[in-house]
């Protein structure tokens, strides 16, 4: 992914993508089971990131939209350390990481979502603005 530059023209760290907001995470996981491509939102204020969740909510068409697919969206969830979050994604099952056969799946899954919620955040970053700390 490396030379794929980012909507705005931008060269991109894919893997640890910077989306400018405190406690929102686009985040890619695959294990021996399956693979998993969200937007993760961890503010430690379930108040905060409720309204985050909103936010999001009211651009769910645009995210679809740009991901030309429908994600699960997840108001309240845990994660492997058992904190909240709120979390919208896409997974892809029965899938293994550690098989090399497996490869081009994950590829073909995470590659073109990336690039999509990339796309979608290039404007929606903008309707956050106001929930964006000092």
């Amino acid at each position: 992914m490396a030379p794929v530059l980012s909507a705005d023209g931008l060269a991109v760290n894919w893997i640890n993508y910077k989306t400018g907001l405190k406690g929102v995470q686009f985040k890619l996981d695959a294990d021996n089971r399956r693979a998993r491509i969200g937007i993760e939102l961890t503010q430690p204020d379930a108040g905060i990131r409720e309204l985050f969740y909103e936010q999001f909510g009211e651009l769910k068409s645009l995210l679809h939209e740009a991901l030309g697919e429908e994600w699960t969206w997840e108001a309240a969830a845990t994660n492997e350390h058992g904190q909240p979050l709120s979390r919208i994604y896409k997974e892809l099952a029965p899938v293994n990481l550690f098989s090399r056969d497996d490869w081009p799946a994950l590829i073909s899954f995470f590659k073109p979502r990336l690039i999509a919620l990339d796309e979608f955040w290039s404007g929606a970053q903008y309707a956050f603005e106001e929930l964006r700390e000092g």
